[in-house]
């Protein structure tokens, strides 16, 4: 679990699903020019969870994003996912909360199975 993820869980709630970046983060110019120290960082820090209560998502090593919002809240989880996402296993959650709010996540690790997992607890 993720050392933000947990430390911001409140009363009795529980990570129930985590992810994190594909591989193919490591597969682009900007990764080459940063030796994938650049890739490696957000692989690291970068946090994806689900809890049985809300959506948390951690963005960032020094300047720090933050995504954090209840299940009751988020009208819904949308995925795109181009041929090479579907061969490989990766894509871009897009959350669409009440009120219009949109976050969009790229390149994540079987965003599908995200997307089941917050379809479970949002019954």
């Amino acid at each position: 679990m993720g050392k933000y993820v947990n430390n911001n869980l409140i009363k009795d709630e529980k990570v129930e699903y985590e992810t994190t970046y594909h591989w193919i983060i490591f597969c682009n110019l900007w990764a080459l020019i940063t030796l994938f120290i650049s890739p490696l960082i957000h692989k690291l820090t970068d946090e994806f969870a689900i809890t049985n209560k809300r959506v948390i998502i951690k963005t960032g090593l020094i300047s720090r994003k933050t995504f954090e919002m209840n299940h009751g809240k988020i009208e819904s989880v949308n995925v795109d996912q181009g041929i090479l996402g579907r061969l490989l296993g990766y894509g871009t959650i897009r959350i669409v909360g009440s009120g219009g709010t949109k976050e969009s996540f790229p390149r994540i690790l079987k965003p599908l199975e995200f997307r089941k997992k917050f379809q479970e607890f949002s019954v």
